[in-house]
């Protein structure tokens, strides 16, 4: 497989993400359980066989040296303007548009490394995206060289890509759809077989989780 893929994370402020995720965890350990979720995100990433670079772009410190710890790239969000604003830089000015980009969500503590691969491979024919588990979200946004990324994350975002021109796939990647935002998508995830940092924070909190490592 050609390792020719930038990857690109934008990862909120820890103590401003996942709103809808709160009570999961003692309030104490919400911005930890963010980050176990990004760290195993960021794991995966750099495990596939086609990522050739992780660019994660985040203003946030912590989350910044334990991404640069695993081995991304950390820029800073310039542009400061949302969600899609960030990915757009990361893919388009700081990658390049000469190369193949996927953005993806940093809430995929299930992602495993083949998965992400299969899901590149299907993307290398044209700007396409990975619906998410509900089928109204979007967790992976890919382009070809020569393509702008044009995100359209949000609400109805999966609408909202395919009216842009993007192409769905259509694989079967549990672990890649599964995002993490409120305590039932976590339940989900733990089912799946959430990665080590998400599992080593939930059982330090003293819960019995019976997960797989993805990573």
């Amino acid at each position: 497989m050609v390792r020719d893929w930038t990857a690109v994370m934008p990862v909120k402020r820890l103590t401003a993400a996942k709103s809808r995720l709160r009570g999961a965890v003692p309030p104490a350990r919400h911005a930890d359980l963010a980050l176990a979720m990004v760290r195993d995100t960021a794991s995966a990433v750099l495990a596939a066989s086609a990522v050739a670079e992780l660019l994660v772009v985040t203003d946030d410190p912590v989350a910044a040296a334990a991404v640069a710890a695993l081995g991304a790239r950390v820029v800073p969000d310039r542009p400061g303007a949302g969600l899609n604003e960030a990915m757009r830089f990361g893919a388009d000015e700081v990658a390049g548009p000469g190369r193949h980009r996927a953005v993806l969500a940093g809430d995929l503590p299930a992602l495993r490394p083949d998965q992400l691969d299969a899901a590149l491979t299907a993307a290398r024919a044209g700007r396409a995206f990975v619906a998410d588990a509900e089928g109204s979200g979007t967790v992976l946004l890919a382009v070809p060289p020569g393509e702008p990324l044009d995100p359209r994350f949000g609400p109805g975002s999966a609408a909202a890509h395919a009216a842009s021109g993007a192409r769905p796939l259509a694989g079967d990647w549990p672990g890649l759809r599964q995002d993490v935002d409120t305590p039932a998508d976590l339940a989900t995830v733990l089912g799946l077989g959430a990665g080590r940092h998400t599992c080593e924070l939930l059982r330090d909190l003293g819960l019995e989780v019976a997960c797989v490592s993805a990573a």
